[in-house]
């Protein structure tokens, strides 16, 4: 790596020649600020607030996009800067709703973070304050352009999952952002991923607020509430209460679950093995007879709308599994309630999920297999979080607690279902075992591990090659379908519509982008999910007793009559749509 000498602050530093001024600067502990910059997302220079003093030059540089060259002098901290970046925050917050104590990002905003950093107690200018009205009409996001300050980062976290349908309308004053024609968002080809909500540093994109009506059904004496959580849930909930980014908390989430009121407490990692029986033996069915191959994993309700939107060519390929929170939904309503003597008109059927997508997910018609939505609502993990402050739970003092039986005993196989190449470990260990009758030496599928875009791999089962890929991020879903198109052969492929997976959904807790920039988020929540596969009593999905029991009570076997009735689904071309 070449380095080359520069001075930050009249001190001396040894840099990467590719770095820029605010890579040099974080490194050397001197935080410079910014608004529009997220690292590997947005890197414009656009809104200025990062702007630095130069030696010899003769305006200020914006540090985000400024490359070092060796004997670069550079001032942080000058007269000069801190006036140009206190009026730069000044204007954008005069054109700024601020009606900050009822923001959803109240406290959690790098707007709001600046004007303190900065001193801003007053402000000088008043913008023109256009009102826009809020766009409210999807399922599982809400736009609210009276928040806006046009950073960009949500155009370009689009344009990174090469869906590219919000765009900046307009110049000028009358400059706003905006889905494709002026749309509403619900009538462009969005996948509801919610990667422009985790990356706005502002309130201008949240979910859609769910938490009344499972409130209102937790209150209602009549209903049985039933709550499941998927596994990504507990790998990163805790830092909605201050606790460091990784830690697992399921125990704690479990107690807090119980004090809302939830009739049972569930685990979606259920659902997850659930899935490994069904998806498992599909691919077997289809590997052996050579059709619709590859199989592609529908686990993932971001990716499976992407590929209706935009390769709606390769619906034949998706398994036609329902993912494991719709799985566990149609046996909430059917199985449990058969066996609990419970109407299943009574249930109401909640999901806590770390992704946006699944509120689209759970509206679905095609999910409706006991009469009605198999399940009632799907909150985010930032809902339950606001759920637990609202109820005045002492979250990091609760007790360890177990899920309820017997829907609570899962196995390692389905913790893993959180971070991206897990359906695939989870698949591999149970395939495996069904085709060569003996068990699998070691459970730690390597070659499908880590956070690389695209990873590749060919297994040899039962005497036969099996290529798999693992792919995360719709952009590299792109790349890899077209290389199928292209004549590439693969037997089977994980994707999941979110960078690093569910770790990283548009649900989970939003981390400003200063930590994303020094600390790797989805490797600390992945390793958390790691280190509960390991500690798991069972680690394989077909060795889970309450699934096979499951099977022997209910269902009959997998990809059967009654769980293709219960358990699979089907998909929509909604290319039209786009």
């Amino acid at each position: 790596m070449s380095m080359i000498n520069i001075k930050i602050n009249d001190k001396d530093y040894s840099v990467p020649a590719s770095y820029t001024i605010l890579d040099a600067a974080r490194e050397a502990g001197i935080k410079i600020p910014t608004l529009c910059y997220l690292k590997d997302i947005n890197e414009i220079g656009a809104c200025r607030m990062c702007l630095v003093e130069i030696k010899g030059a003769r305006a200020l540089q914006a540090a985000c996009v400024y490359p070092v060259s060796e004997g670069l002098e550079i001032y942080t901290n000058t007269p000069k800067v801190r006036e140009a970046r206190r009026d730069t925050l000044e204007l954008i917050l005069s054109n700024h709703e601020k009606k900050c104590l009822t923001c959803i990002r109240s406290k959690n905003c790098e707007l709001q973070d600046l004007a303190e950093e900065l001193g801003v107690d007053g402000l000088r200018f008043e913008g023109e304050n256009v009102k826009y009205d809020i766009d409210n009409t999807s399922t599982s996001l809400v736009r609210d352009n009276n928040k806006c300050v046009l950073c960009r980062r949500c155009v370009s976290a689009c344009s990174k999952q090469a869906v590219s349908v919000i765009t900046c309308a307009e110049r000028g004053f009358a400059t706003h952002v905006t889905p494709t024609y002026e749309k509403e968002i619900k009538d462009v080809g969005c996948i509801f991923c919610g990667q422009c909500i985790v990356s706005c540093p502002v309130g201008a994109l949240y979910e859609r607020n769910d938490i009344p009506k499972v409130m209102d059904a937790i209150d209602n004496s009549e209903k049985h509430v039933v709550v499941q959580t998927a596994p990504a849930v507990r790998a990163a909930l805790g830092e909605e209460f201050g606790l460091p980014i990784g830690t697992p908390v399921t125990g704690k989430m479990v107690a807090a679950l119980r004090r809302l009121g939830f009739d049972k407490v569930f685990d979606t990692d259920t659902g997850a093995d659930l899935t490994i029986m069904e998806e498992g033996t599909e691919f077997i069915q289809r590997f052996t007879s050579g059709e619709n191959l590859p199989i592609i994993t529908s686990c993932s309700p971001g990716w499976v709308k992407f590929c209706e939107h935009y390769y709606p060519e390769f619906i034949g390929n998706l398994s036609t599994c329902k993912s494991p929170m719709e799985m566990f939904g149609a046996i909430i309503k059917s199985y449990y309630a058969e066996k609990n003597n419970i109407d299943k008109k009574d249930i109401y059927s909640v999901a806590i999920m770390p992704c946006t997508s699944k509120k689209y997910e759970a509206s679905r018609s095609e999910h409706s297999t006991s009469g009605s939505l198999d399940i009632d609502c799907s909150l985010t993990t930032r809902e339950l979080a606001r759920m637990i402050k609202q109820a005045g739970i002492d979250f990091n003092s609760l007790p360890d607690e177990e899920f309820d039986s017997p829907f609570g005993e899962a196995t390692g196989a389905g913790v893993i279902f959180g971070t991206t190449g897990g359906v695939m470990e989870a698949a591999i260990r149970t395939v495996y075992e069904v085709l060569e009758k003996k068990p699998l030496d070691n459970l730690n599928i390597e070659p499908v591990r880590g956070l690389e875009g695209i990873k590749e791999a060919t297994l040899t089962i039962a005497g036969k090659d099996v290529k798999v890929a693992v792919v995360h991020g719709t952009a590299n879903a792109k790349i890899i379908l077209e290389k199928i198109k292209a004549g590439e052969h693969y037997d089977f492929v994980e994707i999941m519509a979110c960078p690093g997976g569910c770790i990283n959904g548009g649900g989970q807790p939003i981390v400003d982008s200063y930590t994303k920039a020094t600390v790797d988020v989805k490797a600390q929540r992945a390793k958390a999910l790691y280190s509960e596969d390991e500690k798991a009593a069972i680690r394989k999905s077909h060795e889970n007793p309450v699934i096979k029991n499951l099977y022997d009570e209910f269902l009959g076997e997998p990809c059967g009559h009654k769980s293709h009735e219960l358990l699979h689904t089907h998909y929509v071309d909604r290319s039209d749509s786009k």
